[in-house]
């Protein structure tokens, strides 16, 4: 079940009493029957977007694994995420913004040992600063706008395994 936190990309596990077989042939023919929901199924992987309609920037979908267990039943493990495009970006940006503030430090360093100045770094350092708290509240306002799109897809999948 989902917590009222969100993490970043919150999991979760559920048992059911249907076979993995089983579970895979209800997403195959909700896949069939849906014209809102978008549902992809590779082996035993599902995926589950939210419709058009409701889509934004930040929109979750849900990605499902289904295992099989030692009583021949199926156990799902799922998660939600933002578009791997969005994550992919969200991600490269958190990196660079890292990877420019240890080149600064080690600029500024150098510079502070030859006795130059430093200005320049310190301002660099402060734009740093700032570029990665921009991107901390971008992050949680992209979780607060995903969390009703998040509890849609739980729901939706709920209904669809019974």
């Amino acid at each position: 079940m989902l917590s009222n936190e969100i993490v970043l990309r919150p999991r979760f596990k559920l048992e059911t009493k249907d076979t993995p077989q089983q579970l895979l042939e209800k997403f195959k023919a909700a896949k069939l029957d849906e014209s809102e929901y978008t549902i992809s199924c590779v082996d035993d992987h599902v995926f589950i977007k939210l419709p058009n309609r409701k889509e934004h920037f930040w929109s979750p979908q849900l990605h499902l694994e289904i295992f099989k267990t030692e009583d021949n039943t199926a156990r799902i493990h799922g998660f939600f995420g933002p578009n791997p495009t969005v994550w992919t970006m969200y991600i490269f940006l958190h990196v660079a913004v890292g990877i420019l503030c240890m080149v600064n430090a080690i600029w500024l360093y150098s510079n502070y040992n030859l006795n130059n100045s430093i200005a320049l770094q310190i301002t660099i350092a402060i734009a740093l600063i700032i570029s990665w708290i921009f991107l901390y509240i971008a992050g949680s306002i992209g979780k607060k706008k995903g969390k009703p799109g998040m509890r849609e897809l739980y729901d939706y999948m709920l209904k669809i395994i019974g």
